[in-house]
């Protein structure tokens, strides 16, 4: 029988990076983009690399990408519908953009092929970064950014369109985030010129009407920009990490319900991984998948980029799921009775086998890399 490849190459990961786009579609979830810092110099990761991770094996893979390829670029906002990434704006070597592209993430042959979309109607958004959308009804419906208006105008603003909609909107921002829920899209936080904020704002999709500031009862997350919002249940958003409005990565977990209109903080999560400019995306047992990102505040120490993948489980897992992950979890005492299991449920076993297998040998490299720091360091 043929060797397969090395621990090293068969459980590689993505590479470190932040401010990246990231999807789930069936059992992928999908990386684009973003950038990382070598020698103190921004370096956007290449255009043509799309990166899968298998959700259930827990291994990465990475896949060269064709056709009309956007620019290298970070802060681009991505969105999955029916299967297709798109991406749009970002900022690249030579600025802003405003360009719009998409992917099929359903190839038959195994090909991921760029297209940029030139054909629309009307005028796209001006060139921004650090923007947020929501998903609705097959549209893309895009919030906020970055951005300057003119050349002539070079100065740090941020860029707004008039809208026909009702109600108060929130203030001008970027690096904010959204969610939707219903017909409902929620925007949390985000900077609004030099102060990060902790707002919530309510937009209803159908008729345009803004909430105004949803007031909250009881306590609330503090100030913060770079962070994530994902819908993990029909009427619960969870709140993840960013940086501070005194300039700390955060790692503190929230729930927000829109029912009772109340935030929850977890108190179990882990206070030694904080996370900003990452993404986070909801795997398909309602568990929130978190990738990239950087550990530090990328202001003034912009190293601390990650490559690891936080998992954070926020409802009970099914009876079957527990079982296969006890099952992959203990292999090697099973070794000699995983054969008896019925041949139907046989493949998800070996791919849980394979998920703890990877998780295990990342977890051992990573200690061994904590401790060569330490001597480096004494």
């Amino acid at each position: 029988m043929a060797a397969g490849p090395p621990p090293s190459q068969q459980f590689c990961v993505a590479e470190e990076r932040s401010g990246h786009c990231a999807v789930v579609d069936g059992n992928f979830l999908y990386v684009w983009g973003g950038y990382v810092s070598i020698e103190e110099n921004e370096v956007y990761l290449p255009n043509d690399e799309l990166w899968l991770y298998e959700i259930d094996s827990g291994l990465w893979t990475m896949h060269l990408m064709e056709g009309e390829l956007p620019t290298s670029m970070s802060g681009s906002c991505g969105a999955c519908i029916n299967g297709k990434l798109y991406i749009f704006g970002g900022f690249d070597d030579k600025g802003y953009s405003n360009r719009l592209y998409y992917v099929n993430l359903r190839t038959r042959n195994g090909t991921y092929r760029w297209k940029k979309i030139t054909d629309f109607k009307g005028q796209p958004p001006t060139p921004r970064d650090k923007l947020s959308c929501w998903v609705y009804k097959d549209r893309l419906i895009y919030f906020g950014g970055y951005g300057c208006r003119k050349h002539s105008e070079l100065s740090d603003c941020f860029d707004v369109h008039d809208a026909f909609w009702g109600g108060v909107p929130p203030q001008p921002r970027a690096a904010h985030t959204c969610a939707v829920l219903g017909n409902k899209g929620y925007i949390f936080g985000g900077r609004v010129l030099q102060t990060r904020m902790n707002d919530l704002h309510c937009l209803n999709l159908d008729t345009w009407i803004w909430s105004g500031r949803i007031h909250i009862s009881g306590e609330k997350p503090k100030d913060r920009s770079w962070h994530t919002l994902t819908p993990i249940a029909d009427d619960k958003l969870f709140l993840f990490g960013g940086l501070s409005s005194d300039n700390v990565p955060l790692s503190d977990g929230w729930i927000h319900n829109v029912t009772t209109n109340g935030w929850k903080q977890l108190t179990h999560l882990p206070k030694s991984r904080p996370r900003l400019w990452h993404t986070a995306c909801l795997g398909t047992e309602g568990e929130v998948m978190i990738f990239g990102g950087s550990k530090d505040d990328l202001h003034f120490l912009d190293t601390g980029h990650c490559s690891d993948l936080l998992i954070f489980q926020t409802q009970p897992y099914s009876l079957l799921r527990l079982c296969l992950d006890c099952i992959g979890k203990n292999a090697s005492l099973l070794k000699n009775q995983i054969s008896w299991l019925p041949s139907k449920i046989l493949p998800q076993v070996l791919k849980k086998i394979t998920f703890w297998a990877a998780s295990n040998h990342r977890q051992e490299k990573k200690a061994e890399i904590e401790k060569q720091e330490q001597i480096n360091v004494t």
